[in-house]
Parts: structure tokens; C-alpha cells; sequence
């Protein structure tokens, strides 16, 4: 009689933030977890640490996502180490803001690399080396809708995140495996605080519904949901986790 394999995930950009909170909750909730790191060796160690001090299974594993074998890396580590993957999160982003007349060529080149050309080479080695019955979960943003002055160009490549995750989901229905897009609202991370004021931190704050900012861990819940059984229905849809922003 043969072991259950063990069911795997990878989460890009998974050294801090929202990504090191989606790495935690999958182990809690029973996934091998290779944490993916760019640069951040230290806190993506850290993260595998505290995986492992509650039990779980992780490794770190430093690819960058804009460079065009560094998604394959991360494939081939979770298939070696862990014997496969289930689970693709492309978490990994960047976020450069400016009014469109006064975006430079450079900081378009670098968000449509990352946000975009990360995202559809983890979605086209997902779709070849995941197992069947697996998941995809993108990230697409709640700027897609918002349409703020600033967010033009981070805005379209989450745009496009948003289309493809449709096609996908159709593209891979027969082999059951679901494709869908977490979108969230101003999260506190330090990818979301940098650069603006407290005032302007409060003024966003007061936008919302829920009258706060989210936290890691409520975008971590709703992808762990995305990647459990209860969702095995959940496909080719963008779940807006914004606390009511729009």
C-alpha cells in the first residue's frame, strides 16, 4: 500500500508580507511549502523556521520571478524535494506609482516583467507541471476597478493578470485544475505603506467599509481557501478582498 503524496504548494514572493502569511496558513493548513524568495534570504529562512518550529514542511528557495527560468526553478525544487506540487500562489509584485505622462520606460518595463511576465510564466509551468486536481491563484489587485490616478500602469498589468485567469480556468477545467485571482484591497504591508503619508494612510483607511486597512493574514485566508476542497467548485473568478472598498 502506497503513501498519500504530499500535497505541495509554492508561494513567489513569499519572504514578507502577504506572501509570508499565504506561506504560513498553507502549512497550517497541511502543504509542503516552498517559500520563494528574490533577495530577502534571511526572512524567507525565517519564515521556513517558523513553518517548522509548528510542525510543517518548508524549504526556501531563491528565484527571480522576472528572469525567465526562475519560475521553472522553483518547479523543479518542489518536485524534488517534496515529490510534486498542488499549489501555485504568484504572489510575487511590484508597485511603482506615478501619473501615466510622468511613468518612465523603466518602471514600465519592470512592472509589466514582474507583474505580467511573472505571472504568465508561472501560469504556463503551472499549467504543464502541476498535478491534476491543483490550483492556481493569482494576484490581481482592487485597484482594477478603482481606476486611481497614479496606479496606471500597476493597474494594467493586474488587468491582464484578471483576463488571463479566465482563459486559464477554461483551458485547464478537464484536468480539474482551477485557476482563479485574489484581488485585494490597501493591505498593510510595506509594498502598500512606502512612500505615502499618515495622512494619507488614514484618508485610505476612512475610504473602507470596515473602517481599516486589511491585514496579511485576511488575503492568506481567502487563498487558503482557494487552494482547500471547499472551493473545488470556485473557478475563473476575481474575489475582491477589499472590505467593501468597491
Amino acid at each position: 500500500m502506497t503513501s498519500n503524496p504530499i500535497r505541495t504548494a509554492i508561494v513567489t514572493g513569499a519572504s514578507k508580507g502577504i506572501g509570508a502569511a499565504i506561506a504560513r496558513r498553507l502549512a497550517r493548513d497541511g502543504f509542503a511549502v516552498v517559500v520563494n524568495y528574490a533577495r530577502g534570504r534571511a526572512e524567507a529562512e525565517a519564515v521556513v523556521g517558523t513553518i517548522e518550529a509548528e510542525g510543517g514542511k518548508a524549504i526556501a528557495v531563491q528565484a527571480d520571478i522576472a528572469d525567465p527560468t526562475g519560475i521553472a526553478t522553483l518547479f523543479d525544487a518542489g518536485e524534488r524535494v517534496f515529490g510534486g506540487v498542488d499549489i501555485l500562489v504568484n504572489n510575487a509584485g511590484i508597485m511603482k506609482l506615478s501619473p501615466i505622462a510622468q511613468t518612465d520606460d523603466a518602471s514600465f518595463d519592470a512592472q509589466i516583467t514582474v507583474n505580467l511576465g511573472g505571472v504568465f510564466r508561472g501560469m504556463r509551468e503551472g499549467a504543464k507541471r502541476l498535478r491534476d486536481g491543483g490550483r492556481i491563484v493569482n494576484f490581481s489587485s482592487s485597484v482594477v476597478g478603482l481606476y486611481q490616478p497614479g496606479y496606471g500602469v500597476y493597474a494594467a498589468t493586474k488587468a491582464a493578470v484578471e483576463a488571463m485567469t479566465h482563459i486559464l480556468a477554461k483551458e485547464l477545467g478537464a484536468r480539474r485544475i482551477t485557476v482563479n485571482a485574489v484581488a485585494p484591497g490597501p493591505v498593510e504591508t510595506a509594498l502598500f505603506m512606502d512612500g505615502k503619508s499618515a495622512a494619507q494612510i488614514e484618508a485610505t483607511a476612512k475610504m473602507i467599509p470596515l473602517g481599516r486597512l486589511g491585514q496579511p493574514d485576511d488575503i492568506a485566508g481567502v487563498v487558503s481557501f482557494l487552494a482547500g476542497p471547499d472551493s473545488g467548485w470556485v473557478n475563473g473568478q476575481i474575489i475582491r478582498a477589499n472590505g467593501g472598498v468597491i
